[in-house]
């Protein structure tokens, strides 16, 4: 592609062919969670267009899981954003078990509630402190991770791992509580918060982050309701729906869950709208350890067959995952695997909006925009 230019020299003009640049970012930038190209074409220092470039991680997530039974599919669901791999799992056994119609155990359904939101706050941690190095500052990222290792460490004495958690179960959860862990958990949830103010007061007014960050990468509520952008980055634009509110599940039905939005649609607007959500989190999680205390001893799993084989149907089952909706689009036909398990998920969605947010900004800002996107590139790809 050429264009024509008239440059002025001395008196006179020059007419003077030029060739946008086609610049190559990746396909292993280490602004990326994942390994991600982005093909540019450059007018001088401005961004004309931008193409995504996705597939270098792909696992052919879709195809594994109809040949793997729903034990084993809970396994591969925790990988695809391996930031919120309890989240992922609750799409799954959520969906089976709808189609089962089995009622899953009052104390199970609160558990999980309460790891979905810790699972959360452990998401949007890593974001909060590799955004900032993404734009030059390495100090939040050690606040972030000093944070993180404290809920690791509660969420690994419970279930065992400390990424991939394989807790959830069709009917409920693999265990109950460890004697003494809500104790912990809400001194872990204390600390955190705590901590949380550090990275606060670090970024959040810094001039140099505002500099980089205000009214750069702006997206509006109709790109991202038209490109389906789901999660933090849409309500950062104003775009308000939460299904933790909008649909309730689990026992979010009981919390009157408050959501984060914010109208600048900026990269500054979505780091803030990251970083308040941490805060709704943690005090969500207290309420979520507040109920669990008053509930009497019971049952962890409604008590399922030994092969679990959901009846002939279909189902979809969505939640309010760290980064966005997630979605399971369950057929079958009787068996023990799936005929069909199709994965809608959030990164998938908010990436296809990229272009549309760096078009005609300059090459400088383009780390900001695509470090706000908070996205897992093995969400992308599957």
């Amino acid at each position: 592609m050429s264009t024509e230019r008239t440059v002025a020299i001395g008196s006179g003009a020059a007419e003077l062919a030029t060739e946008d640049m086609v610049l190559n970012i990746g396909p292993q930038h280490p602004a990326t969670h994942g390994v991600l190209r982005l093909r540019l074409r450059l007018d001088g220092e401005r961004i004309t267009d931008v193409e995504p470039i996705i597939g270098y991680m792909h696992r052919g997530a879709e195809k594994l899981f109809e040949v793997r039974d729903y034990r084993q599919i809970i396994m591969l669901a925790n990988r695809h954003d391996w930031l919120s791999a309890f989240s992922n799992e609750l799409g799954v056994v959520l969906a089976v078990e709808r189609m089962l119609d089995i009622e899953v155990p009052v104390r199970a359904v609160w558990i999980r509630t309460l790891l979905a939101e810790l699972n959360r706050v452990l998401n949007h941690l890593m974001f909060l402190g590799s955004y900032p190095i993404e734009l030059g500052a390495i100090t939040p990222i050690f606040y972030a991770f000093r944070e993180r290792e404290v809920l690791q460490q509660v969420m690994e004495e419970v279930s065992g791992g400390r990424m991939h958690y394989m807790f959830n179960r069709v009917g409920g959860l693999k265990d109950d509580l460890p004697a003494g862990w809500p104790v912990r958990a809400r001194q872990a949830v204390a600390d955190v918060r705590r901590g949380t103010r550090d990275i606060d007061n670090l970024v959040r007014g810094n001039e140099i982050f505002h500099a980089r960050t205000r009214g750069v990468g702006v997206l509006s509520v109709a790109q991202a309701a038209e490109y389906g952008v789901s999660g933090p980055i849409a309500r950062a634009c104003g775009l308000d729906f939460d299904l933790r509110r909008d649909e309730p599940y689990l026992a979010y039905g009981e919390l009157d869950v408050p959501v984060v939005t914010r109208t600048g649609g900026d990269c500054l607007a979505r780091f803030e709208c990251l970083l308040d959500e941490v805060y709704t989190s943690l005090d969500l999680a207290e309420r979520c350890l507040d109920r669990i205390v008053e509930l009497p001893p019971g049952p962890i799993c409604a008590r399922t067959s030994k092969v679990v084989k959901a009846p002939p149907g279909h189902t979809y089952a969505w939640t309010e995952n760290p980064l966005g909706v997630n979605g399971y689009y369950l057929v079958s036909r009787g068996e023990k695997t799936p005929w069909r398990l199709k994965l809608r998920s959030a990164s998938f969605n908010n990436i296809q909006v990229l272009p549309e947010l760096m078009r005609g900004t300059l090459l400088a800002d383009m780390i900001a925009i695509l470090g706000s996107m908070f996205f897992v590139v093995g969400d992308i790809d599957k």
